[in-house]
């Protein structure tokens, strides 16, 4: 067992350094896409980072080793696991560590080896949050406390849309985690551009999203940022995402397997639109954070 992260000399080189990286989530890896296609989506998340002069440090548990940097055979390996890789929140880092299992890190479980690491950025798809049906099932994602402790800013496309919206964009205040729209005045539904509720502040350029993290961070202390981005394309398939977590919910599945569940359906009913959305704005996102790392690290 190690408990020190593995990090590849790339990465350690950047951030003994002081060079922009960004962090990547394997959990999309192994349970975001079908037959394997989110290898492919990492790849070209990690290419993004690159091409905006930052480096990536995509994060998983092998091995019963914490890794930071991950070779193409590594991210086939957890795309080949699939539901067999264990999602491995913040909670179950020390389990998969100590029993040697393959982790597939989530948003939550990236950001508290983010902040071991000493890693400020990180990009992913959607964030978790509030669970719609929350006064019955009261299930809010870990993410949002992982992102409220880390001096991380986070880039999505707003929450995951199968969730409920407005609540979680309540706690995020609630938190003190700015929820910043970036050339938008609304929070992004993650597939859908629009119908989320108003962000707490608009930013239309990198260095000015870089300028108000700092900011935030020295008011702050650790608190968090969420930077979202709407999705380009856009889809609108609110229908289809009341049906699949109705369906969920019906056949009693609970906790860390609702949103794989829901998102296979999401899949399934929108006659594979929903990936096709997801693989562009994952890639998206991680570009966006790649360009706010490098503006931050040239900052006075």
């Amino acid at each position: 067992m190690r408990i020190d992260p593995l990090m590849t000399d790339e990465v350690r080189d950047a951030l003994d350094r002081g060079r922009p990286v960004v962090a990547l989530e394997t959990t999309l890896v192994s349970h975001g896409f079908p037959g394997g296609a989110g290898v492919q989506v990492a790849l070209a998340s990690e290419a993004r980072v690159r091409d905006a002069g930052a480096v990536p440090a995509t994060i998983g548990i092998v091995d019963g080793t914490l890794r930071i940097g991950l070779t193409e055979s590594d991210l086939k390996r957890f795309a080949s696991a699939g539901d067999a890789a264990r999602k491995a929140g913040a909670r179950d880092l020390a389990a998969c560590l100590v029993q040697g299992v393959l982790g597939a890190t989530t948003v939550g479980g990236t950001l508290a080896v983010c902040r071991l690491a000493g890693i400020r950025f990180m990009a992913t798809g959607g964030t978790g949050g509030v669970h719609r049906g929350f006064a019955a099932v009261p299930d809010v994602s870990a993410d949002l406390p992982q992102i409220a402790r880390t001096q991380a800013l986070v880039v999505s496309s707003g929450v995951k849309s199968i969730l409920d919206v407005a609540a979680t964009a309540e706690l995020l205040e609630t938190l003190a985690v700015p929820v910043l729209g970036w050339r938008t005045r609304t929070l992004p539904m993650f597939y859908s551009a629009e119908g989320g509720p108003p962000v707490s502040a608009v930013v239309t350029a990198a260095a000015e999203a870089a300028r108000l993290t700092a900011a935030h961070w020295l008011l702050n202390g650790t608190a968090g940022v969420l930077l979202t981005r709407p999705p380009d394309p856009s889809l609108d398939i609110e229908p289809i995402l009341a049906e699949a977590v109705d369906r969920v919910r019906q056949q009693g599945i609970r906790g860390q397997a609702v949103t794989p569940a829901v998102l296979e359906l999401v899949h399934e009913l929108s006659g594979g639109r929903s990936i096709e959305v997801n693989r562009q704005l994952i890639a998206d996102n991680a570009g966006l954070a790649a360009e706010v790392a490098v503006a931050y690290a040239g900052q006075d």
